[in-house]
């Protein structure tokens, strides 16, 4: 069978043929601006240089919490919204393994970080972005800023890691203790297992409510 293919058809064929291009041209600038974004919250938000000494092109990782609500580039919660531990998303490379870090560089407040970084969950060895298959070292615990010390970060990073991770030193901490919670660095974990800079990042910003004395109870204070 022989079509011919006339003058009027030719528009349509030329874009047909140039439909998947445009598809991943687009996608391409999604990522761009996803990326763009975190950078500018994590420099807006002094992210830079309080938790990360620069700013790498992380995209957006997914926060959502089962109260409703998510993480959104600095957005602000409260403390009941996140106690309850999250559904953390990214785009994952099939075969990779990743770390999450959750951390908190305003302890006890902004204005006086002495104990900058308090650590509210890390996971590690996650294959792709299942957290419940990854080895937890810390467990997951909500925000609890204490009262009168105004707004705390929440910081939620993503690294793709080169090979599995063994911490010993660190061990397993609970969300029964605050031991060994501040005064904790993601740079110097980053540094000590060699991950590099985040791949997606996000974050969100608490204060006190009434469920942080419950918190504290929880942690043993």
């Amino acid at each position: 069978m022989v079509v011919l293919v006339t003058r009027s058809l030719l528009p349509a064929l030329f874009f047909a043929s140039r439909a998947p291009f445009a598809v991943t041209t687009t996608a391409s600038r999604v990522q761009r601006g996803l990326a763009t974004m975190a950078a500018e919250a994590f420099t807006k938000h002094e992210v830079v240089p309080d938790v990360l000494a620069s700013n790498p092109l992380s995209k957006v990782v997914s926060v959502k919490f089962n109260s409703g609500v998510e993480a959104n580039l600095g957005n602000v919660l409260t403390p009941t919204l996140v106690k309850d531990a999250p559904e953390v998303k990214w785009d994952a490379e099939p075969g990779a393994l990743y770390t999450l870090i959750k951390t908190d560089p305003d302890a006890p407040s902004r204005k006086e970080p002495t104990y900058r970084e308090w650590h509210h969950w890390l996971v590690v060895n996650i294959p792709g972005n299942d957290i419940s298959k990854g080895d937890t070292l810390s467990e997951y615990v909500g925000a609890g800023p204490p009262p009168n010390t105004g707004l705390h970060r929440y910081v939620y990073l993503i690294y793709k890691q080169s090979g599995r991770i063994e911490d010993a030193e660190h061990g397993h901490l609970t969300n029964t203790s605050g031991d060994k919670r501040g005064g904790w660095k993601a740079a110097a974990f980053v540094e000590k297992h060699g991950l590099g800079t985040p791949v997606f990042g996000n974050l969100f910003q608490a204060e006190y409510d009434d469920y942080v004395p419950i918190l504290y109870k929880q942690l043993g204070a």
